[in-house]
């Protein structure tokens, strides 16, 4: 018997033997777009979240301005003339009403009792401290339009109007979010309540 030696197979080409190196530089790319793209992602999610934050916590600073009015109701709710007030920074920055301007703090005059007008100062006062810790470089505005008629007897009550604006930093999506490209008032977002003290 004759043995025959085996048939040896044929080689493979080089190149269907594994990635050629541009195979792989083009995989690092699509992982590198994808990478960048989460990050972007997480960008976004961060600023948002840091937005909203400072949403509720402009609504919560609203509410405690329309508490603070509310037990104050012997200033706020028996105005006789129209009232505008501006807050910012840690103090009362105008008024319509001298006296809510200039209105010394009862706390720390022993024996004097506190006037309404007082009263009410030095809660603004007290409410501006707050916001200037949580809301820098804000601005608030109470627009109080007093009752229509006598007291007891009036038909329509004091209506008062609670304006917070505020700057906040943004990240943008893509093009369109970058500063500039929108309207200024996505950077300086205004939180309004209403209330009747």
């Amino acid at each position: 018997m004759i043995r025959r030696a085996p048939a040896i197979a044929a080689r493979t080409p080089c190149s269907a033997a594994g990635f050629s190196l541009i195979e792989v530089m083009i995989a690092l790319i699509i992982v590198s777009i994808g990478l960048l793209g989460i990050a972007k992602l997480q960008a976004v999610a961060l600023s948002s979240t840091g937005t909203a934050g400072k949403r509720g916590l402009a609504a919560i600073e609203a509410a405690s301005i329309a508490s603070a009015m509310h037990a104050d109701r012997a200033y706020w709710s028996l105005a006789t003339a129209p009232i505008t007030t501006t807050v910012s920074g840690a103090s009362i920055a105008g008024s319509t009403d001298p006296g809510l301007v200039t209105g010394t703090d009862c706390s720390v005059v022993a024996n004097q009792p506190c006037s309404p007008v007082k009263m009410a100062a030095y809660d603004l006062t007290t409410i501006a401290i707050s916001l200037q810790t949580v809301l820098p470089s804000y601005l608030a505005t109470i627009t109080c339009t007093p009752s229509v008629g006598a007291p007891p007897a009036g038909t329509t009550p004091t209506t008062c109007t609670i304006t917070l604006t505020w700057t906040e930093n943004a990240v943008a999506a893509n093009s369109q979010g970058v500063v500039g490209a929108v309207p200024a008032a996505f950077q300086t977002p205004t939180y309004v309540m209403y209330i009747e003290p």
